[in-house]
């Protein structure tokens, strides 16, 4: 994350931080396509989001269409779906849940080798002090 020539201490942290937040959601979105192993961003980013894609609507329907020219597209293709379906049920049950459970659920499914198919629980709201 360094490299950045600038004089300006300000700016040069600022787009440190914009790398790293980027990082840290590639690899968060990784993780869901994947979450039993660590793949490296080298290879998993390319394969994963280098792909044209068209947007269509017709009839009050939308579609992407996603046109992967990798030798594993079929694999990319089924991963996109599950992650899809993943966000539809999410989104489905998210007027039961405020921002912060939507976060976990997210969390358990990315981090699921590590806590072996338990949910993360958000932490309990301490009283107000009287």
């Amino acid at each position: 994350m360094g490299g950045f020539t600038t004089q300006d201490i300000k700016r040069c942290r600022f787009m440190a931080r914009i790398t790293a937040l980027t990082y840290n959601w590639c690899s968060l979105f990784v993780r869901l396509a994947d979450p039993s192993q660590h793949t490296e961003a080298i290879t998993s980013r390319p394969l994963l989001l280098s792909a044209p894609a068209r947007l269509t609507r017709h009839g009050g329907q939308t579609r992407l269409t996603v046109s992967h020219p990798h030798a594993e597209a079929a694999w990319v293709e089924a991963t996109c779906r599950e992650i899809a379906a993943f966000f539809n049920t999410l989104r489905r049950t998210a007027e039961q849940f405020d921002p912060l459970h939507c976060w976990y659920r997210l969390l358990s499914r990315a981090l699921v080798k590590y806590l072996d198919g338990r949910q993360l629980q958000p932490p309990a709201v301490l009283p107000a002090p009287a």
